[in-house]
């Protein structure tokens, strides 16, 4: 009969758990950050973090170079890491003068970036750029409208914009909560108006990531003088008819994508066009590292 394996320390599983996470990204993690997406049942102290990955059997696992942890056999994922932040160095810049512009489309109350690039991990020069619109109760889908005609003239410039979750700004919590939701909340970066009131309402994550600091940074939202005098002539029964005829049009031609496995949500208060489900494969993956370490 095969010996149990020796049960890991509280701490010293959470470390491997937030590390056996990050490697499903083949993303090694600087101190600051194992720290901030611990996940934990409760929070801990840098100084006991640090305490603990002097733990012998986590020294024989992990290896740290260039102030980045990851697994001995993964040293190459260190490299990796340093090119891709270079790289986000590089791409951020365009994503913050495309989100701009999507503040200043009408309806639109917060540019939130997601993805590969908030979470510094992008893959090539041509990654998407991903954002979340938090937007007017009322106005989802003008404002989701708007945005695409963005999205066309950028595509004629070689650029790739993904504003692929449209939310009103009365209905922020998310419906799923799980690790990789939590995950996705702390990765992601506020760069226009005041996404506040969107963390407040998932305030849920902490129980994932006690130490979750989601980022409120933003600049103050452009209002050109087009969008008032829009967001005005929009504002009563005509912008009511036709946020109700794209919200038909739009959602007959989505639903035939919407199946029980993917992320996908479109109604009144949301576009979610979320329809390949990342995150179910990747919970695969962590749940079979986590059982190869026997967590």
């Amino acid at each position: 009969m095969m010996t149990p394996a020796r049960p890991w320390p509280a701490l010293e599983a959470a470390i491997l758990r937030t590390l056996l996470y990050a490697d499903v990204f083949d993303f090694p993690l600087t101190r600051p950050e194992l720290h901030t997406y611990l996940i934990h049942d409760t929070a801990v102290t840098s100084a006991d973090l640090d305490a603990a990955l002097l733990s012998p059997r986590l020294v024989s696992l992990l290896c740290e170079a260039e102030g980045y942890i990851t697994f001995q056999t993964t040293p190459q994922h260190i490299a990796q890491r340093i090119a891709r932040e270079a790289l986000t160095q590089t791409l951020m810049p365009q994503a913050k003068y495309y989100a701009c512009w999507l503040a200043s489309l009408p309806f639109v109350r917060g540019v939130v970036l997601t993805g590969a690039l908030a979470a510094r991990n992008p893959a090539h020069v041509h990654d998407d750029f991903d954002y979340m619109l938090i937007v007017a109760a009322g106005r989802v889908w003008l404002a989701r409208a708007f945005s695409i005609v963005l999205v066309r003239v950028a595509r004629q410039r070689g650029i790739a914009l993904c504003p692929n979750y449209v939310l009103s700004e009365h209905d922020l919590e998310q419906q799923r909560q799980d690790v990789y939701i939590a995950r996705e909340l702390a990765q992601m970066q506020p760069l226009y108006g005041d996404a506040s009131a969107f963390y407040a309402a998932n305030t849920w994550a902490t129980d994932y990531l006690p130490h979750l600091q989601m980022l409120t940074e933003h600049e103050a939202l452009p209002m050109p003088r087009w969008k008032r005098v829009c967001e005005g002539l929009l504002s009563g029964r005509v912008g009511e008819a036709l946020e109700q005829w794209e919200y038909r049009r739009k959602s007959k031609r989505f639903q035939a994508q919407i199946q029980p496995t993917n992320a996908a949500r479109i109604d009144s208060k949301q576009v979610k066009g979320h329809f390949q489900d990342h995150g179910a494969p990747i919970l695969q993956q962590y749940q079979a590292r986590l059982e190869r370490y026997g967590l």
